[in-house]
């Protein structure tokens, strides 16, 4: 008698164990589930709201005609940031071609300067001075 009533017990305890990881798989399952209504009209509202990228979003605007507006805005948004770029473009050429012809002067372009905006003059041998700005004697 006693090894059916053991049999009884061992049995009663797995099918609890059994019932618990039922409910526990099904109450994760739900958990995981949809949304009720109202998370997802929240969730909706937030999503809705306007922000950096769409700040003129409004809620009760159609779907289509929010997307028409944002297309033509990135286009034209597109076209300005084309132009400002030319812009740049040619401003960073033009200041090129300045420096350029500024190292055409002498003071650049010939040696005999030594970094002096003015030509150093040719001492005599015994009236030679060190140059504090290029670290020659002359």
């Amino acid at each position: 008698m006693q090894f059916c009533g053991s049999y009884k017990n061992r049995c009663m305890k797995y099918f609890v164990v059994l019932m618990l990881f039922f409910f526990v798989s099904v109450g994760s399952a739900e958990a995981q589930a949809k949304k009720s209504k109202k998370n997802k009209s929240a969730a909706a509202d937030f999503s809705q709201s306007p922000s950096s990228r769409d700040p003129d979003f409004s809620v009760g605007a159609a779907p289509a005609a929010s997307k028409k507006k944002r297309k033509s805005n990135k286009s034209n948004n597109r076209d300005v940031k084309i132009e400002e770029y030319e812009a740049r473009m040619k401003a960073n050429v033009k200041a090129k071609e300045k420096m350029a012809k500024a190292m055409e002067k002498p003071q650049y372009s010939d040696p005999s300067y030594f970094g002096h905006k003015k030509k150093p003059k040719k001492r005599k041998p015994g009236k030679r001075k060190f140059c504090k700005e290029c670290g020659i004697v002359h």
